[in-house]
């Protein structure tokens, strides 16, 4: 099954690099790109499109890794607040210690 997944997976980004190709081919305009303090150099339409499309998915990717690390901090201190609680309600719910009965002496005196 993982192998498919794997497959899958290929023939989509093979699918998504053919049409990017495609699309640079179809849009060989030339522009420069203003930034407001920058103006950079002319370039294709499609590799600035390109571009900001791969920077929004990196951008994406950064922003749920750090949504991620921080819901797997939460959720190991939350599984050692259970794992406390769990030891707590074990030793308190623990049948007592049978008491030690008093030692009566074996020996006789003769």
């Amino acid at each position: 099954m993982q192998f498919l997944r794997n497959l899958f997976y290929f023939f989509i980004a093979v699918a998504m690099l053919g049409l990017g190709a495609l699309f640079a081919v179809q849009n060989e305009a030339t522009v420069p790109l203003d930034l407001l303090v920058v103006l950079l150099p002319e370039r294709s339409v499609a590799l600035w499109v390109l571009l900001a499309f791969a920077l929004g998915g990196v951008t994406g990717l950064l922003t749920s890794l750090g949504i991620i690390l921080r819901q797997r901090t939460a959720l190991a201190a939350a599984n050692r607040r259970v794992e406390k609680a769990r030891t707590a309600v074990a030793r308190d719910t623990a049948p007592p210690a049978p008491k030690p009965e008093p030692a009566t002496d074996t020996l006789q005196e003769s």
